[in-house]
């Protein structure tokens, strides 16, 4: 049971914000004033998340769940501060109760809300291998052990535009979910890795402003797990390159005139896998079969299709290697037999599902 929601940070100063007849000029001191207090607190969080182990998974205790006012709460002390002084001033007996009785309202709230998440249990399954500039999503198990429900949890990232390689939009995206009593729930988080390798998860965050929306309770998690990247596959590949031919060419030359059959496509034969039938001349086939062609293997057992980081072009090593990633999903999708070659690794050929897993890994390391 999960829920998705988005809360959008403080607006930004900009020109159409500021006041008529205010200059450029104001608006760039007013810049710059920001940035001082910007680079500060991405120094603390830095300093902060250092102190933080790695772990996959973690339970919320007194010293790893933390508490501040939010701005509806510091309104309710200001509130509760003139009340006070309006009832001591004018003797006002209910004044008093109704001061005391907020008060009290309010430090049962920052009860509960710390209780919320203090005792929960977080998770973490570890993200298959995703490509660059993919969403990668990534499932967070949230355990109850207590007896009542926990109401309005939230999970994100802790710093997306980190995370994302974006620039800073001041926006974070949450998932929202209820814990059920003696149960668990799974809430899904996802990031945009920017460029391919191996990268540890983001760290994240949770919260919960249950039940009065006066007291932000919060903690911080930085996982252990990791996600392999592969390079983004490139749009519009060219055509797969040209096989490399064989030394016994010459005997499966032979072979293949004595048999008759042309090169490209051969008639249907009991047991040839489905997926090498040419289906756009199955109309012309009869009930029986006869008529279906599929592609001939003869042709790759004469040659063989190697991918070569010198065939890429002249793309720069990112653009090669995405061009490389296309090839790879493009002769795994057609069947074919295929070898890698990058600068000091070389993949025989073979195909499957291990095989072109091997070869992305192999691009996203390299």
């Amino acid at each position: 049971m999960s829920a998705a929601a988005s809360r959008s940070g403080p607006p930004g100063l900009n020109a159409a914000s500021l006041p008529s007849g205010t200059g450029t000029g104001t608006g760039a001191g007013a810049t710059a004033l920001l940035h001082p207090f910007k680079a500060f607190r991405a120094r603390f969080r830095s300093w902060f998340e250092s102190r933080l182990p790695f772990t996959d998974s973690l339970l919320l205790t007194q010293k790893s769940v933390y508490i501040l006012p939010t701005r509806p709460g510091l309104m309710l002390v200001l509130t509760l501060m003139v009340l006070l002084v309006a009832s001591i001033n004018y003797q006002l007996n209910l004044g008093y109760l109704l001061t005391f009785l907020l008060a009290g309202t309010a430090l049962v709230g920052m009860h509960v809300s710390h209780g919320t998440l203090r005792g929960l249990a977080l998770s973490l399954t570890p993200p298959p291998p995703r490509y660059a500039v993919a969403s990668a999503p990534f499932d967070i198990t949230l355990t109850n052990a207590r007896r009542s429900t926990r109401y309005g949890i939230g999970l994100s990232l802790l710093d997306p535009q980190a995370a994302d390689g974006q620039a800073d939009s001041g926006e974070l995206h949450w998932a929202w979910t209820d814990v059920p009593a003696q149960g668990s729930c799974v809430v899904q988080v996802a990031f945009t890795p920017a460029r391919r390798g191996l990268h540890r998860l983001p760290t994240l965050t949770a919260e919960t402003r249950f039940p009065l929306g006066t007291f932000r309770v919060w903690t911080v998690w930085r996982p252990a797990a990791q996600v392999l990247v592969y390079p983004a596959p490139e749009l519009n590949a060219p055509p797969l390159p040209p096989g490399e031919p064989r030394s016994q060419g010459a005997s499966a030359t032979a072979r293949r005139q004595s048999s008759g059959e042309f090169d490209g496509v051969r008639g249907y034969r009991r047991g040839d896998p489905l997926k090498n039938v040419l289906w756009k001349k199955a109309a012309k086939a009869d009930e029986q079969g006869n008529g279906l062609v599929v592609r001939d293997t003869e042709q790759a057992q004469r040659h063989e299709l190697w991918l070569d980081l010198r065939q890429a072009g002249p793309l720069g090593l990112e653009g090669q290697l995405s061009r490389l990633c296309a090839w790879v999903l493009q002769a795994e999708k057609i069947g074919l037999d295929y070898g890698l070659r990058l600068n000091a690794l070389e993949i025989a050929p073979a195909s499957g599902e291990a095989h072109k897993r091997h070869c992305l890994e192999a691009l996203a390391t390299c």
